[in-house]
């Protein structure tokens, strides 16, 4: 099951069901996805800070079967409206899910360009979760930078902010 492409519901010209297509998936993300580190201030975890690592890609309602071939070919995620920017997201967040079915898509069908370097980093993040590097200072300060690096656009908290969060922490 890892990374075969599902069969979509809908038929294709002569009926038959069309699969979709790994490096058409591959360019979709290249151009439509995000993988994004983001950050969550929270008094009572023991650092500070809840991390959370969303892939997701966008489009416009007219495209929405296309999200849902985009959820059967990997077998996870969601699908939900944006109203702030009136677009269709489909989205995982589970790190469980990302390492096991979206990322190694990437590694067999690579991105180009900076949605490449993105994806290492956000790769990269999500390892160090998984292995529980989150829970610990140190940790977290290196998937700051990772991710400071990764998403280059406007942050919702700046490095600063969040590293003395993580040093205000006490224990």
């Amino acid at each position: 099951m890892r990374n075969t492409p599902a069969l979509i519901g809908r038929q294709g010209a002569y009926e038959a069901a069309v699969p979709l297509d790994p490096w058409y998936v591959t360019g979709l993300t290249d151009g439509e996805g995000c993988f994004c580190i983001s950050f969550a201030i929270r008094a009572k975890l023991r650092t500070g800070l809840e991390v959370r690592p969303p892939f997701w890609l966008s489009l416009n309602r007219r495209d929405l079967g296309l999200l849902e071939d985009l959820q059967a070919f990997f077998g996870c995620g969601w699908i939900r409206e944006s109203k702030r920017d009136r677009t269709f997201k489909y989205e995982v967040r589970s790190t469980r899910e990302l390492t096991s079915r979206i990322l190694p898509h990437f590694e067999r069908f690579p991105l180009r360009g900076c949605k490449a370097r993105s994806c290492a980093g956000f790769s990269r993040v999500c390892e160090m979760i998984e292995q529980g590097d989150h829970l610990r200072r140190s940790g977290l300060r290196e998937i700051v930078d990772v991710a400071v690096q990764l998403n280059l656009g406007k942050r919702r908290h700046s490095r600063a902010t969040l590293l003395m969060v993580l040093d205000e922490v006490k224990g």
